[in-house]
């Protein structure tokens, strides 16, 4: 060992001897237990070898940059960008990438990419720098920083794809999706997956062709008629998305999702859908008549902010409950456009989408 070592070591264990004094005053302590204990059993363990702890340690530090970086811009709703890394800036889609970038920076919205060429530097470029996040991998082709980004504190180098995908999705508020290869399919499939089974969301998806462009729109097609038709999908799922070849659309699709919507979590096994304004008890009642095929039990109710939801920043909004069979993803979307179409956002609401 050297003295490095073990001044580093001297150093670790006074930090763990000072967070253990401190963990029964913090405010996550039960999940900074759950993350020591499993680090411990982990190390009690001889099958676990080195590549597995080099991997732990860089997934650990992956994550800990992201959070870091992202955290000072919490409140501010983000559109996440996937789309070909190869495409030039003469391609109409490439172009489309750039308006769309711009259309909803103007709309006070932040863009994610992975912080590359095509399509992810179109999104930058309309975006501008100021409102861009990059977050790059390393590769040994295609790996560079687009210029735009290239050298901005809002840009991070992943050591592994998984991580970064996670923030590309944990931290956006939409997604949207532009022609690519197989890893925009992959994004794409990954994105429906998730939505579909609750694990991502709800948040709008939109896949942008360029005017006249028939990539989604065919990829579309080849939904409804290989998963849909077959009863491979739910005929629901495709409200999961938005196809479209018009820049004004995809931009509204994006605001007009949050225009009384603001967000939901679980509370227990109660869904909590948050408002931006209260809706009438008539407009409750016609909810509960659409969607009812949705609940386990019960019915949707008007709702404060729960006990458990205390220290939640949106702890002044109102609220719906409901008991959602967690498998009707499609009508939930379905519902929430529905949800949309009420309620009276204040003016302040509906000139700031981009709020949390």
């Amino acid at each position: 060992m050297t003295s490095n070592d073990f001044y580093t070591s001297e150093h670790l264990q006074a930090d763990i001897v000072e967070l253990i004094g401190k963990l029964p005053k913090l405010k996550n302590r039960k999940y900074i237990e759950q993350a020591l204990n499993t680090v411990l059993r982990l190390s009690q363990e001889e099958e676990i070898d080195r590549l597995d702890w080099k991997i732990l340690s860089s997934s650990l530090a992956d994550m800990e940059r992201g959070f870091q970086l992202f955290h000072n811009y919490r409140h501010v709703r983000k559109v996440t960008i996937f789309g070909s890394a190869r495409l030039s800036p003469e391609t109409p889609d490439y172009k489309m990438a750039r308006d769309f970038g711009r259309c909803v920076a103007e709309l006070g919205f932040m863009v994610i990419t992975g912080g590359g060429g095509g399509i992810m530097h179109a999104g930058h470029e309309g975006a501008g720098r100021e409102n861009s996040f990059g977050l790059n991998i390393e590769l040994p082709f295609e790996q560079e920083a687009n210029p735009i980004i290239e050298g901005d504190e809002k840009l991070i180098h992943f050591k592994y794809f998984f991580t970064r995908k996670l923030f590309l999705l944990k931290e956006s508020d939409a997604v949207a999706l532009f022609p690519g290869g197989f890893g925009t399919q992959d994004e794409a499939f990954e994105c429906m997956t998730l939505s579909q089974t609750g694990k991502f969301g709800p948040v709008p998806l939109i896949l942008i062709d360029h005017p006249g462009g028939d990539y989604w729109k065919s990829w579309s097609e080849y939904i409804d008629k290989q998963l849909v038709a077959k009863g491979l999908v739910s005929p629901e799922d495709p409200s999961l998305y938005t196809v479209t070849d018009n820049l004004q659309v995809a931009c509204d699709a994006i605001t007009q999702f949050f225009k009384v919507y603001h967000s939901s979590r679980y509370v227990g096994d109660r869904l909590v859908i948050r408002l931006k304004s209260e809706l009438s008890d008539a407009e409750v009642d016609k909810l509960n008549t659409e969607f009812s095929s949705i609940l386990v039990k019960g019915k949707i109710e008007k709702s404060q902010a729960l006990a458990q939801e205390a220290t939640d920043e949106a702890v002044g909004l109102p609220r719906l409950l409901l008991y959602f069979n967690q498998k009707d993803l499609g009508r939930l979307y379905q519902m929430i456009a529905t949800i949309n179409q009420m309620g009276h956002p204040s003016v302040e609401d509906t000139k700031h989408p981009e709020r949390k």
